[in-house]
């Protein structure tokens, strides 16, 4: 039974019924005869052909298993609705982000310590998941499978054309966009009329330059955002030099295209991008190079965060038979046919070569030197995103401390029960501030 918690507490969201989409089985699980049926929802509409051809794989080689692997329209609304009426699928396919969080906070995974695979992930993925936990867990509940990277996208061709060489340091980079702009081209493009893209140079600079705990530090009183993102805000603003003219006018659509056309040197986006910039432009030379956010290259980090992993539900019915379809699914082969269609860094170690568009991080993936994109920790109803853009559309002389104090104002106001959570363990635990 899961804990009421999350079921009155997604009640008071979504409503119930099945009326939702055909595909929730409102307690009624399809069940192929002689076999123990395995149901899977992911969360990637765009992977769903990926997934079909990798579960049909599946169900040709084994006799004893059949599985399936769902992947609707609005997924998590899904998923959330049919957790309300306790109808359960076996395994879900989650980001690690703040669904994964409240999932695991309201007890609904179970604890895949015991799964062999496991010791085969890199270490940086799982990491990411335990600092995803609000309160420390035992245990691990999440099999991470695929992950993306966010830095600065650059036009190789432009920059061999030019002679201009990737910076690894603040300095470097900025003298780059200013060598760049000297010869009649312009350094970056934005596209932050979408609020969503303004996250992604944020990401980028955050992750080297704030602790990746940074939210678990605030939320147990530690430190503030204001002290924290200060370097942060005081980047992000200064990167407006070297982009289009009121970038809040174009889209990420707008952004993507004017990339593709060559209209600037590079973009600072994700690798998620790549596939929209090839559908304008097939044939461009795209390379990725890490934010080189610090004037120590050895203090960079790679923003990496978890794109696809599995949780198994803690009312599965039968463990193993789950077990056997995570095995599957982490097999070198399969995980092969995963990234060829859909891109993106293997969780596994191993030999999964990076797409040439993203051989440019490869020592930081190699050596593990990456952390989770900051807003994974943001709870949606804060608005990051367009607290950021209004930050970046603020040209008064306190605009950075205006940003800064609503930023640790606001997190207080949408993370004040789970403040206070974290204060009763602490105070249980004995590590309280009191206590220190």
């Amino acid at each position: 039974m899961v804990k009421k918690k999350l079921v009155y507490g997604l009640a008071a969201l979504l409503l119930t019924g099945c009326s939702l989409t055909g595909l929730m089985g409102c307690g009624n699980k399809a069940t192929a005869e002689g076999r123990t049926e395995i149901e899977i929802v992911s969360y990637k509409k765009e992977a769903a052909d990926t997934f079909n051809k990798i579960a049909a794989r599946f169900n040709e080689t084994h006799d004893d298993i059949h599985l399936t692997i769902d992947s609707p329209n609005e997924a998590m609304t899904i998923l959330k609705t049919r957790f309300i009426r306790e109808d359960y699928p076996d395994i879900i396919v989650i980001g690690g982000d703040m669904d994964y969080s409240n999932f695991l906070d309201a007890g609904l995974f179970a604890d895949i310590s015991d799964l062999d695979v496991l010791s085969e992930t890199k270490s940086a993925y799982l990491d990411m998941d335990k600092q995803l936990e609000f309160i420390p867990q035992d245990g691990t509940y999440g099999l991470p499978y695929a992950a993306n990277a966010a830095g600065i996208l650059y036009n190789k061709d432009m920059f061999e054309q030019h002679g201009w060489e990737t910076p690894e340091t603040w300095n470097e980079f900025t003298a780059l966009c200013e060598q760049i702009q000297s010869e009649g081209v312009q350094p970056l493009y934005f596209g932050f009329k979408d609020t969503w893209t303004c996250l992604a140079p944020w990401n980028a600079l955050a992750v080297s330059l704030a602790d990746p705990q940074l939210c678990s530090q605030v939320n147990n009183g530690t430190t503030t955002f204001t002290k924290a993102y200060d370097e942060t805000a005081e980047k992000m603003k200064a990167l407006l030099a070297y982009g289009e003219p009121n970038p809040t006018a174009y889209s990420y659509n707008d952004a993507c295209t004017a990339f593709a056309r060559g209209q600037s040197a590079m973009y600072t986006i994700g690798s998620y991008a790549i596939s929209q910039i090839k559908s304008v432009n097939p044939d461009m030379n795209i390379g990725t190079f890490t934010f080189p956010a610090n004037e120590k290259e050895a203090d960079n980090v790679l923003n990496s965060g978890i794109d696809v992993q599995f949780c198994v539900m803690k009312s599965c019915e039968n463990k193993e038979a789950a077990y056997e379809v995570l095995r599957f699914l982490y097999r070198d082969d399969t995980i092969r046919t995963y990234l060829s269609e859909q891109g993106g860094i293997a969780c596994k170690q191993g030999d999964f070569p990076l797409s040439s568009e993203l051989e440019g991080v490869s020592p930081y993936v190699a050596s593990n030197r990456m952390a989770d994109f900051q807003d994974h920790h943001y709870p949606s109803e804060m608005s990051v995103d367009a607290m950021i853009q209004t930050y970046l559309l603020d040209d008064s002389a306190d605009a950075k401390e205006t940003f800064l104090n609503k930023f640790d104002k606001d997190w207080k106001r949408y993370n004040r029960d789970l403040i206070w959570k974290i204060q009763q363990y602490n105070e249980k635990d004995g590590t309280s501030e009191d206590t220190k």
